[in-house]
């Protein structure tokens, strides 16, 4: 799943007076993207040479436990195995299964760790040959290897009873995210904002007492626009879209979001959705689900499960937005 990256703006200057703290940053690529830490370092934490290297190892053991790039990686080499096989996972993995599993049965499998042979031959996975419109009976017979009913933990065996493939593309950065500020937590960093791969989690504040700010990027295909400017203290933020990665073929636009219902790129006008949640997991499952869900029974769902949510809607050349109660709750008294 590929995402959409959120605008990080930093609206005070990067080294800030007062009682000696300031902001270190440091980033680089990860997972065909990138990655960006800014932390607030006091007396107490420790310096940029003593941090990166435990982000960059999470960011490692994340990379050789799920990359759908590199062969050797565990879901990689899970996803190499026929039907009725089983393989020790590490327990990431399962844990993302778990996740993914519970997503599913409470949308009616709107969302689906298995799309991996769709994204594939609608050009849009790692093993695609590029983007083109397949035929009916082509998507027909690709999804018969697709269903996360098709997945069983069994110990700390991930087994399949399909030759299904797992695709955690649509939780791993929001779980690497969990996992960085949960280090950075232990290192003694209480003010930070981890960002990777757009998923991001902010806590804390700066040196000069300021929230960590953060802009929605507005749905356009030409340049970057700020939407909305949100405060972040103990949230994750996640948003989904289908305005960066699509094709056009005879006059209609295809989606790199599959609905597992159809098989196909999803038809509706949400052209993104913003999840905020305490966990950067969670919103990231759950900004996947609801753009696959669409603009009315995405919000219908979101209501009636208590997500903060932020949906943007096509509405003739321009769009509307509607929000949850949850996210107004959260976030409009800081605005």
């Amino acid at each position: 799943m590929v995402r959409v990256r959120i605008l990080l703006l930093l609206l005070a200057a990067l080294l800030v007076a007062g009682c000696g703290d300031q902001v270190e940053q440091f980033g680089g690529p990860t997972m065909g993207s990138s990655y960006s830490i800014k932390y607030v370092r006091s007396a107490q934490a420790p310096a940029v040479e003593q941090v990166q290297p435990a982000v960059e190892a999470i960011l490692a053991e994340v990379d050789q436990q799920m990359s759908t790039y590199r062969g050797d990686s565990a879901v990689s080499r899970f996803n190499d195995l026929p039907a009725n096989s089983c393989q020790a996972m590490p327990e990431p993995v399962l844990e993302l299964v778990r996740v993914g599993e519970g997503l599913a049965q409470a949308s009616a499998g709107a969302f689906d760790l298995t799309l991996g042979p769709l994204l594939d031959l609608w050009g849009f996975g790692p093993q695609s040959r590029g983007k083109r419109v397949p035929s009916a009976a082509q998507v027909a017979q690709v999804r018969t290897l697709v269903g996360y009913q098709h997945l069983r933990i069994d110990g700390q065996q991930l087994c399949k009873d399909v030759a299904v493939q797992l695709d955690l593309n649509s939780l791993a950065a929001g779980y690497t995210v969990d996992r960085i500020a949960r280090r950075l937590d232990e290192l003694g960093i209480g003010s930070y904002l981890v960002e990777v791969t757009g998923e991001l989690k902010a806590r804390g504040r700066k040196a000069d007492g300021s929230p960590w700010r953060v802009a929605l990027e507005a749905p356009r295909d030409d340049r970057q626009v700020a939407q909305r400017v949100l405060q972040l203290d103990g949230y994750g933020l996640s948003t989904s879209g289908d305005y960066r990665n699509y094709f056009e073929a005879n006059g209609q636009r295809y989606s790199h979001t599959l609905d597992p219902h159809t098989g196909a790129p999803i038809t509706h006008r949400l052209a993104a959705v913003t999840v905020a949640d305490p966990s950067a997991l969670q919103a990231d499952g759950l900004s996947t689900l609801l753009m696959v869900l669409g603009p009315e029974r995405g919000m219908a769902f979101a209501e009636q499960a208590g997500i903060a949510a932020f949906f943007v809607t096509r509405a003739g050349e321009g769009f509307v937005t509607q929000s949850t109660t949850a996210f107004e709750r959260l976030f409009a008294a800081h605005e």
